[in-house]
């Protein structure tokens, strides 16, 4: 899967979602220092810089176009090409690190959390959230059912890790993370016509759209006219995130 695409795209692609989500997602945070993992291009480091201030906040990306366009956005903010798994801090440096729709796409989500835990100081707050691409509620189902109704084997996003119901939780047990807490956060995106809805999926971002770039055009656009059937307009998406928080 490909995000190694200009931030301008994937904000099309998912920040219409993933801006809401930083709002509500970032009422999890404590304490005067802030890490956000995996910030792509900012949506939820520009919120907890707006509450905070540029000086509290932290972040990092493994993608070098996000790292860049982050930067940009949030002049004064300490963000770093670094993934996950490798989180380029001291022990005990953030009273909570925050990882906003990243697990689901770590290269070992159980060592990233562990690293989450590290960074954080004791008594500290680690969460993460991640969308149900599972249970049918996140904000790409439509265009999943559309995708399987026309081909079984579509490659769909709800085997990625914490993508089912209780499985975030789960990876944050084996991290050895403690007095977990469960909830769900939902958002509701006014997204208008079909065409506004449809356009990010060809922009080659993610999951969805990298299973679009390996269809024909015929199948492209068998795809695109079942998901306008499933869409009536105006189309508004009630998209829902499985959300844990833990203390170190």
């Amino acid at each position: 899967m490909s995000f190694e695409v200009s931030a301008d795209a994937y904000g099309r692609f998912m920040g219409r979602y993933s801006e809401p989500l930083a709002r509500r997602f970032a009422d999890l945070a404590e304490g005067p220092r802030v890490l956000d993992v995996g910030c792509g291009g900012g949506a939820l480091t520009a919120e907890l810089v707006a509450r905070a201030g540029a000086a509290a906040v932290s972040a990092v990306d493994p993608s070098e176009a996000f790292v860049a366009a982050a930067r940009e956005r949030l002049p004064g903010v300490d963000i770093r090409l670094a993934p996950a798994e490798r989180l380029p801090f001291p022990d005990d440096t953030f009273d909570t690190a925050l990882a906003q729709l990243v697990v689901h796409f770590m290269a070992d989500p159980v060592a990233g959390l562990r690293e989450m835990a590290r960074v954080t100081r004791p008594g500290g707050v680690v969460a993460a959230c991640v969308w149900d691409h599972a249970g049918g509620t996140g904000p790409l189902s439509a265009f999943w059912r559309a995708a399987l109704e026309l081909d079984p084997a579509a490659p769909d996003e709800s085997g990625l890790a914490g993508a089912r119901e209780g499985h975030l939780a789960e990876l944050f047990t084996a991290a050895g993370l403690r007095h977990i807490e469960s909830t769900t956060l939902t958002v509701r995106v006014a997204v208008g016509d079909f065409e506004t809805w449809w356009e990010p999926f060809t922009l080659g971002v993610g999951p969805a759209g990298d299973y679009v770039r390996t269809l024909g055009p015929e199948r492209v656009a068998a795809l695109r006219d079942r998901c306008a059937q499933l869409l009536p307009e105006p189309i508004e998406v009630a998209a829902s995130a499985w959300t844990v928080a833990a203390r170190v």
